[in-house]
C-alpha cells in the first residue's frame, strides 16, 4: 500500500472522508487532518490529507505541510515540491450561475495561464465531483511515481509499500549495477 499527502479545504475533506457537508463558517486554526483509502491502478492507496489555515496568521505554520504534498488541490506552487501534481478546484459549483465568483471559463483560463493541468469544478454540498477530484490527483501523482519522478521517500509526501519499494529497490540495482 502507497501513502500520499495532499493538501485541501476543509469542506472538501469533509465531503470526501466523512461524506458529510457543514455548512457552518469556522476557520481551520493551524492545520487539520484526515485519511481515506482509494484503489488507483489495482493498488491500494491511503490518502493523508492536510486541511491547512488560510490566515495569515498561520502562515508559517502551514508553508511547511506544502514542502512534503505530493499532490494539492489548490495552487500552493511557490512552498510546494516542483512535482507536487496540483489541481485548481472550483467549488461550490452548486450555485446558481449567477451567484459565481468566478465563471468556468475565467478558471479554466486561469488554469492554462498558470500552467495547472487539472481543473474541476466539485461541490461539497453535493458531493459532485468531490471524490472524482481526489482519484484524479492520486492517478497524476502515480503515474509520477511510475515515471521515475518521485522516489517514494518521505520528503516527496509519498510512502510506498513493501512490495512497491523492493520493486523500485530491484529496478534500481538493475539500472546502475549489470553489465
Amino acid at each position: 500500500m502507497s501513502a500520499f499527502n495532499y493538501i485541501i479545504k476543509s469542506c472538501l475533506l469533509l465531503q470526501f472522508t466523512d461524506r458529510r457537508f457543514y455548512s457552518g463558517r469556522e476557520l481551520t486554526i493551524g492545520v487539520e487532518f484526515g485519511t481515506k483509502f482509494i484503489t488507483v491502478d489495482d493498488k491500494q492507496v491511503k490518502l493523508q490529507i492536510w486541511d491547512t489555515a488560510g490566515q495569515e496568521s498561520f502562515r508559517s505554520i502551514t508553508q511547511s505541510y506544502y514542502r512534503g504534498a505530493a499532490g494539492a488541490l489548490l495552487d500552493v506552487r511557490k512552498h510546494a515540491n516542483p512535482h507536487t501534481t496540483i489541481m485548481l478546484i472550483g467549488n461550490k459549483s452548486d450555485l446558481d450561475s449567477r451567484k459565481r465568483q468566478v465563471t468556468t471559463e475565467e478558471a479554466q483560463r486561469f488554469a492554462e495561464e498558470n500552467d495547472i493541468p487539472l481543473y474541476m469544478e466539485t461541490s461539497a454540498k453535493s458531493a459532485d465531483n468531490v471524490e472524482e477530484a481526489f482519484i484524479k490527483t492520486a492517478e497524476k501523482v502515480y503515474e509520477k511515481i511510475q515515471a521515475g519522478i518521485f522516489a517514494g521517500n518521505e520528503t516527496s509526501g509519498i510512502r510506498l509499500g513493501p512490495s512497491q519499494n523492493s520493486a523500485l529497490s530491484e529496478e534500481s540495482q538493475a539500472g546502475c549495477c549489470s553489465s
